[in-house]
């Protein structure tokens, strides 16, 4: 009898060394996660080039048979994209992300922000007032505008809820919408070099192309995600049944 618990101990010590030690490297430092933001500020920077530039138009003139309603809409629009793209790819390194000032003064400018910036998007689609083979072009980014917005509700509801998971997903939904502007440039580049310069129906199938692809991956980091939670939860599971057994066995419940 004796030899069998011996076993039980050993077994039992070496099952909770094994759960300490999983536990203390996931309270390793978070990483800092640069080069996934140097990716997504890159990826940012397309659009946000083409916004300046469409801002130089409007200030200029060149816009002026719009209503000033399109052309509030249009500034509204290309700045609060800018702070939506910028400061939310910040939000995907896990260094700052375990900084929950950062995180929370972040959240408070990006969430209005990113509302702003798909409200705008949807009025310049309904009210459209550009060339009309252009108007197809128009829908499409009315089609993704409108997720856009529906995602950001429903990432406040999560976080209200403290539904810190869901949270995440539905703003990664958001920002990935957000930042297709910089997909659909190197997709068109990428297209224009076999077939030669796309005319205003491929710039629309490229368009809806770059959302596609974003969501696409967006779905595939959440899932990466949500799976690896659920190892974090079972290895915390497994470490917390260990130390039940082990005071179970020291307290000699076990015999």
């Amino acid at each position: 009898m004796n030899s069998i618990n011996q076993n039980v101990s050993t077994d039992v010590e070496k099952t909770a060394s094994r759960s300490t030690a999983g536990q203390k490297s996931h309270r390793q430092r978070p990483k800092s996660g640069w080069l996934a933001i140097t990716g997504l500020l890159l990826l940012g920077t397309l659009p946000v080039i083409g916004g300046v530039l469409r801002l130089g138009e409007v200030s200029s003139g060149s816009a002026i048979n719009l209503p000033w309603t399109s052309t509030v809409a249009i500034v509204a629009h290309i700045v609060a994209m800018t702070v939506f793209c910028l400061v939310g790819a910040f939000q995907f390194s896990p260094a700052l992300r375990a900084r929950r000032g950062w995180h929370r003064t972040a959240g408070r400018v990006l969430i209005p922000a990113g509302f702003i910036a798909a409200l705008a998007s949807m009025w310049l689609a309904v009210f459209f007032n550009g060339p009309p083979e252009e108007f197809a072009l128009a829908m499409v980014r009315l089609v993704f505008a409108v997720p856009m917005a529906a995602f950001l509700a429903m990432a406040v509801v999560a976080i209200v809820g403290r539904d810190f998971d869901a949270h995440g997903a539905w703003m990664t939904r958001a920002f990935a919408i957000a930042v297709t502007g910089g997909t659909q440039a190197l997709v068109t580049i990428l297209w224009s070099i076999p077939f030669g310069e796309v005319d205003t129906l491929g710039e629309t199938w490229l368009v809806g192309a770059g959302f596609v692809i974003n969501s696409v991956v967006a779905e595939v980091l959440i899932l990466r995600r949500s799976r690896r939670r659920a190892l974090d939860r079972a290895q915390r599971d497994a470490l917390r049944d260990d130390r039940a057994v082990r005071s179970l066995h020291t307290s000699g419940v076990v015999a």
